[in-house]
C-alpha cells in the first residue's frame, strides 16, 4: 500500500464502506466508482493508495483482523485459540463468514483477487497459526511429527464453511469453540 495521509479514523471509515458495499452488491458488482462515491473520495486517490480493487477489498478485510495470531500467547494451545476467537463477536463472525462465502466465486474468476487475498490475508493468518502450533510443540503439548498438524487450517476453514451449508446456521463462537475442542484438539492428540 502506498503512503497514506489518511487518518486512522478515515481509513477505518473507508474500509467499513468497502465491506458494506461488498455485502450489498458482491465483489463483481463492486466498483471503484461506487467506493469513491460512498466514501466521498476520488477514484484517483483510491487507485493511488491501494493500486487496485482486489488490494483495496483484501486490505479492508485484513483491517478487521488487527491482532496477529502470533501475538497471542496464553501458555496453552487451547487458551491461545480461545483468546483468538474472542477477538470477534458472533455478529462480526457471521459478517466475515458471509463475506468469505461471497468472495468464493470471485476468487476463482479473478486471479488478482486471489493473489491479493493470499498475500494480504491468508498467508499472514497461516503464519500466525503456524506460530501458535509451533509454540504448542515447543511446550510439549503437541508432537512435532503429528500428521494432523498440516491439516489444522483445513479443519478450521472447513468448520466455517460447513456450518451454513450443513446446519443452515450462522457460525458463532460457541460452535467454533466446541468444534476446536471436539475435533481439532483430539486430532492433534491433545
Amino acid at each position: 500500500m502506498a503512503r497514506t495521509r489518511l487518518t486512522p479514523e478515515r481509513e477505518s471509515e473507508l474500509y467499513a464502506a468497502v465491506l458494506d458495499l461488498l455485502r450489498e452488491v458482491g465483489y463483481d458488482a463492486l466498483t471503484m466508482d461506487a467506493v469513491a462515491q460512498r466514501t466521498h473520495s476520488s477514484k484517483a486517490t483510491l487507485y493511488r493508495q491501494w493500486g487496485s480493487k482486489p488490494k483495496l477489498v483484501v486490505t479492508a478485510l485484513r483491517h478487521n483482523k488487527p491482532v496477529s495470531l502470533a501475538e497471542i500467547d496464553t501458555g496453552s494451545l487451547r487458551g491461545d485459540f480461545h483468546a483468538a476467537l474472542s477477538r470477534s463477536d458472533d455478529c462480526q463472525m457471521e459478517k466475515d463468514s458471509a463475506l468469505m462465502r461471497g468472495l468464493g466465486h470471485a476468487i476463482h474468476e479473478n486471479p488478482d483477487l486471489h493473489q491479493a487475498l493470499r498475500e494480504l490475508l491468508i498467508e499472514p493468518e497461516m503464519t500466525g497459526l503456524a506460530t501458535l502450533l509451533n509454540r504448542a510443540v515447543d511446550r510439549g503439548e503437541l508432537r512435532a511429527d503429528n500428521p494432523a498438524l498440516k491439516y489444522v487450517p483445513h479443519m478450521l476453514i472447513g468448520a466455517f464453511a460447513a456450518r451454513q451449508l450443513v446446519d443452515d446456521r450462522a457460525v458463532d463462537q460457541a460452535y467454533i469453540r466446541d468444534y476446536f475442542d471436539a475435533v481439532v484438539l483430539p486430532a492433534l492428540g491433545v
